[in-house]
């Protein structure tokens, strides 16, 4: 909702609504007194407080009382005579602003009221005089307006008897000033509700979002990106927030990621320092030999040397995965691509792996199940690298005492795809998934110990990704571990229809 559209809202929401409010209230609180004077003092119908004569409402209040009073004289007389069940009368007539008199034989028995009234005993009706029952009612005015009610009787000894309810008319007026307070009360109210009900939709809509907002602007400058800012209102400062949420994340991504670059980057150089001293360490050694005289043979200097040779290998083979990484964060990976025989290909792979393996006691089996003219469109170099990487992170984890390495080409349709597998440990479930991302480790099937420079399957993955394949892993502990990519095949006959469409 836009702002201005808001201050409209606020508009109304200040002026109109409030008197709105009144009226209802007005209408249900006078609804609500009739309904609640009539229920309360026996009424059959409801009562306007404010035009209804008091007098017939007077006359009425006591109904109930007055069948309850004449039924007891009808019953036993005497028991006006006595105080403890008069005051029981008198209580419940009390609550309808009214008292009780009883008279015997003219003079007072009983009397519910005040002392200041007693003046008014001989303003009553003698007994027979006048309405002598319930049914009529005799109006005194003067200072104080009064409305009795009476019923005469006898009581079991003859003494004539008269029983007055007398009601006082400046108490019936509290229960009108009462409401008028209660209307008065629902203004201030209905003002006050209207009031707090603006503030808390403009804090929220316009303060909160600014509070946030600052707060937020505040967490950035102190270097703080751990916070998030839930604004749910789609107006121009929502927006605002909006924006500034994204641009916080974005920001934050980018953090994140030049953090995870330099620690990538610092294990990267401690892992290759770790495996360059190695190598370094060994050609030392076997050079000082020869140096010392240690190799007094031909075959041991012939040892000595092939293994400084390797060892030197080694270390170029380390300074290439470096460089190669490098290329890799840069998107720079120099590929040259060109159609390549499946079957021919991977043959020669096998055959130069095979020499390597065989000096290492590791058995390599080879399984080429396309067809003699598949091709691939490809890197040589790269994919090379590839088999290389996948085939080094398995000889770097056989445990058995016969290392044995399959590699097998199969045709699936569309696609050819590359099986390489060892008989080494095997990776656990909750690991296999992450084997391919740069620097992971697992204690079963990727330790530091070993060397390596922690990224030869994230490279490969890389390369099999950029030729439009798709690497991935199975594995049992114990057992072994099968490395799989897929390829796409080169599709001649699509060449040729759209030189043809050409």
């Amino acid at each position: 909702m836009k702002i201005k559209t808001r201050l409209a809202i606020a508009f109304i929401t200040i002026t109109i609504v409030p008197i709105c409010l009144f009226y209802v209230s007005f209408l249900m609180l006078t609804s609500y007194q009739r309904e609640a004077f009539s229920r309360s003092y026996g009424l059959n119908e409801q009562v306007d407080l404010f035009a209804t004569n008091t007098v017939q409402v007077f006359d009425r209040l006591t109904r109930r009382n007055q069948e309850e009073i004449r039924g007891a004289l009808n019953q036993d007389p005497d028991q006006f005579g006595d105080t403890a069940f008069l005051d029981t009368l008198n209580t419940a007539l009390l609550k309808k602003y009214t008292y009780l008199i009883v008279r015997r034989d003219g003079q007072i028995l009983y009397s519910g009221g005040t002392e200041e009234e007693s003046g008014l005993y001989d303003r009553l009706p003698d007994y027979k005089e006048g309405e002598h029952s319930f049914e009529g009612s005799i109006y005194l005015d003067g200072d104080t307006q009064y409305l009795i009610k009476q019923e005469d009787f006898r009581f079991k000894d003859g003494a004539e008897g008269s029983v007055f309810l007398v009601s006082r008319f400046q108490n019936y007026f509290p229960e009108v000033r009462f409401m008028m307070w209660e209307l008065v009360f629902s203004g201030i109210m209905i003002l006050l509700f209207t009031g707090m009900i603006l503030i808390a939709w403009v804090y929220k809509a316009i303060l909160k979002p600014l509070g946030q907002l600052q707060k937020a602007t505040e967490a950035i400058k102190n270097g703080n990106l751990n916070f998030t800012m839930e604004v749910d209102s789609d107006d121009e400062i929502g927006q605002l927030c909006q924006d500034f949420e994204e641009m916080r994340m974005r920001l934050k991504e980018s953090t994140e990621e030049k953090v995870r670059y330099d620690e990538e980057s610092r294990e990267l150089l401690s892992n290759i320092s770790h495996d360059l001293k190695t190598p370094v360490t060994a050609i030392k050694g076997y050079a000082e030999g020869i140096l010392d005289g240690v190799a007094s043979s031909p075959e041991k200097l012939d040892k000595y040397i092939r293994t400084i040779y390797n060892k030197a290998n080694d270390m170029d083979r380390l300074v290439d995965e470096l460089t190669f990484y490098s290329k890799i964060d840069t998107n720079r990976i120099p590929y040259t691509f060109s159609k390549i025989n499946v079957a021919d290909y991977f043959s020669d792979c096998v055959e130069e792996l095979g020499l390597d393996l065989d000096a290492n006691n590791i058995e390599l089996g080879y399984f080429n199940y396309v067809e003699e003219d598949v091709m691939i469109i490809a890197d040589a170099e790269q994919l090379k690298r590839v088999v290389n990487n996948i085939i080094g992170n398995s000889v770097k984890y056989l445990d058995k005492k016969k290392g044995i390495i399959n590699i097998r080409i199969k045709d699936v349709g569309d696609f050819i795809q590359v099986e390489i597998e060892d008989n080494g440990r095997g990776i656990a479930a909750r690991d296999l998934p992450n084997i391919f991302d740069r620097f992971y480790r697992t204690d079963a099937s990727r330790n530091s110990s070993k060397g390596g420079s922690g990224i030869g399957l994230s490279i490969a993955r890389k390369i099999i990704e950029d030729h439009g394949g798709k690497i991935w892993a199975t594995s049992k502990e114990g057992i072994g571990t099968e490395i799989h990519f897929v390829l796409r095949k080169y599709q001649e006959v699509m060449y040729h229809e759209e030189d043809t469409d050409h």
